[in-house]
Formats: C-alpha cells, structure tokens, sequence
C-alpha cells in the first residue's frame, strides 16, 4: 500500500473516531440537567448508558464481519445516520423507556458501526504487519484527541445553549462522519482473505477454543467497567465531594489529552516490546492509581493529577488489544474477532456505568463500585500475563 493510502486512511479513520467517540465521552454532562428536567433517579440515566454499551458490544461482532465482507464505508454511513437520530431523539425521550431506546440502542447501534473494530478493520487490512500496532496507535490518538476537544465542547454548548439544543448541535456533527468515510474505500480484492482460507464459523471456532483468545476478553472486560464507570460518574462524584463543576471538565478533558500521548505511545511500544506485559502494566498501574486517588485528600490538583495518569492509560489498551488480535490470528476476520473481544469490553462498561448509578441510589456514595474497580484491575494485570504472542499455526487441508 503506497504512503498517500495510508495517509488517507489513518486521517479520515482518526477524524472519524474522534468524532464518534468525542461526542459519547461528554454524555456524564448531561446526567444532572436531564435527571433535574425529566424527575429521574442517577439510576434510569445510568442504566440508559449502560444499554448504550451493552447494544453496542452486542452489536460489535455484527458490524465488524459486515464491515470484514463487503467494506467499511456502507457500515460507516448507516452508523452516522443512527447517531444523529440517536442524539435528535434524545431530546424528546421524557421517560425510562423512551430514553433507553434511543440513548441506549440507537447510539449503541451507530457506535458500534463508526468506532474501533470497524476502522482496526481497515487499518488491518491494508496496513503492512510491522506498522500495524504504530497504526492503531495512531487512530486511537485521534479519538482521544477527540475527547480532549469534545469534552469541553460539550460543557460550553450545554452551559450556553441549553442541554437540548447542544443535542441538535452534536447530532449535526455526527452526520459528518458519512462524507469521512469515502476516504476509507478500499480496493475491491482487499476484503478476500489471503494465506490459509477461513470461513466465517471456523474462524469462530478457532478463535473461541484458543485460550489466549478468552484471556484478552477477560482483560478487556475490566477495561470496559473502569473507563466508563470514571467517564461517566466522575462528574457527579465530584460535585457531591463539592468541587465546582469546572474541576470535572478539565478532569474529562485532560483524561482525553493525556489519552492522545499514552495511546500513541502504547502503539509504539507494542511494535517493540511484548504486548501482553503492557497491558498487565496498564491495568496494574490503573488499579494503583485509583488507591492513591481515594486515599488523599480530594482536592483539584489531586484530581487532575489522577485525571492525567488514567488519561494516560485509558485507551491505551486498544491498540495493544488489537494488535494482539490481528498478529495471533491474522486480519482477515479482524474486524469480527475484535468485535467479540469488544463485546467483553461492553459487558464490563455496562456493569460499571450501571453499577454506578444503582448503587450510588441505595449507598448514597461511590465506594463499593471504586474497590471494585481495583480489585478488577488486579485481575486483569494477571489474566493478560501469560497470552501467547505467537501467530497461531493452521494446516492447510490436504489436497489445498
């Protein structure tokens, strides 16, 4: 693939995901001005978001084969559609339900076509293996770059125009995403699986019986409670501590910048150093940061110095993740397999945002869910410990 087709992809697929995964990271901001309008409990927003995630992994593995078998573009544009219809119904989903449907399965469907698996699919498939953790790397910057820009963004709209109004504004910058994702076209023959040919259910079935495989899901299901459980609940956390609402946004938003740097840096250390021992260090590090957080004094350094190291680490399992996908297995069913492992990722998001809030209404406080979150980090810094890195060996039937 020549350097200007790589140029292209990385740009349109990095502005995508900062588009897409931009706008979702603001939605804790709309936690107060829509529990206050509509009379809801922390609980009916927070189990809405968490469906969000849910349908999304769900959907992931669907998305991703689709993308896989006939080309990420059709798949991107159907997603931005959904997110801005997703977002524009928002604003008149007055009930549990209503809210549910289309904050949770509308925007659970449009992310899980215009985010990781879809875009890692492409990137896969026409990034050469030796620059392919770089790649991620890459991409998953933008997207963090993303939050860093949107975060704030999303506070000034709500702050200036009202919590409905920055809902239509957002909705409109979804749509963006379709024209963007022309530039992910790729050739016709880049779809056809190359080397020892798979179907779709023996690449199932290889993938599911290899243990490595299911260690990755059981480590991605951590990741998932920890950053959605923060990027959801830390702005109620903090106004209830008494902090003023502007020490959150930061808090967000810096989150999102330091996001840029560790996971650009992560993509490049994976293409150099073993992958599985990064992660174990990454979610060993979030459990050790999260003790030192909720054992000083809270202040809005304090805050921001935590903000800066999980921003650090947030994402920067992806393209470690990823990566580990695409070398053990190949890229030929990538899109689908990280849709799995992803759904696994979801399942954890659901449980940390919901968890969140359902305990937050019965304890009045945060803490089991905190402990949680470090107990799991501990887990997972030893689940990913002994992945095997090597491409897995297949025989070719005889005769092929």
């Amino acid at each position: 693939m020549n350097a200007p087709s790589l140029s292209r992809i990385l740009l349109c697929g990095g502005l995508i995901v900062s588009l897409s995964m931009g706008v979702r990271h603001g939605f804790g901001f709309f936690l107060p001005p829509m529990t206050a309008e509509f009379g809801w409990t922390r609980e009916t927003f927070a189990f809405a978001l968490g469906l969000q995630n849910l349908v999304w992994g769900a959907a992931q593995p669907f998305t991703g084969a689709l993308a896989d078998r006939f080309g990420a573009v059709r798949v991107l544009i159907v997603g931005a559609l959904l997110y801005a219809a997703g977002l524009v119904l928002m604003t008149v989903s007055s009930t549990g339900p209503t809210f549910s449907l289309s904050a949770g399965v509308l925007l659970g469907l449009a992310l899980s076509c215009t985010t990781y698996s879809v875009i890692y699919g492409v990137i896969g498939r026409q990034c050469p293996a030796e620059k392919r953790s770089q790649s991620m790397g890459i991409s998953a910057a933008a997207g963090s770059f993303g939050q860093f820009l949107m975060v704030p963004t999303e506070r000034w709209l709500i702050d200036s125009q009202g919590w409905m109004s920055a809902l239509f504004i957002l909705a409109a910058m979804a749509v963006l995403i379709a024209p963007l994702a022309i530039g992910l076209r790729e050739p016709a023959h880049a779809t056809a699986h190359v080397g020892h040919k798979q179907s779709l259910s023996e690449a199932l079935r290889e993938a599911f019986s290899y243990p490595s495989f299911q260690l990755l899901m059981a480590g991605y299901f951590v990741c998932g409670f920890q950053v959605v459980f923060i990027g959801v609940h830390l702005p109620a956390f903090l106004k209830d501590k008494g902090l003023p609402g502007e020490v959150a946004s930061i808090a967000l938003a810096l989150i999102g910048l330091f996001n840029v740097f560790g996971t650009y840096l992560a993509g490049q250390w994976g293409a150099r150093l073993p992958k599985r021992r990064l992660l174990s260090a990454i979610y060993l590090i979030r459990a050790a940061a999260i003790v030192v957080f909720l054992s000083v004094p809270l202040t809005p350094a304090s805050v921001y110095v935590f903000a800066a190291v999980m921003g650090f680490l947030w994402l920067s399992t992806v393209p470690l993740t990823n990566g580990l996908i695409a070398h053990i297995f190949g890229p030929a069913f990538l899109g689908m397999l990280s849709g799995f492992v992803f759904f696994s990722h979801q399942v954890g998001s659901f449980l940390g945002v919901w968890l969140g809030g359902f305990i937050y209404d019965r304890a009045g406080n945060y803490d089991l869910v905190w402990y949680l979150s470090i107990g799991l980090g501990v887990m997972a810094a030893i689940v990913n410990w002994p992945i095997r890195e090597q491409p897995i060996v297949r025989v070719a039937p005889a005769g092929a």
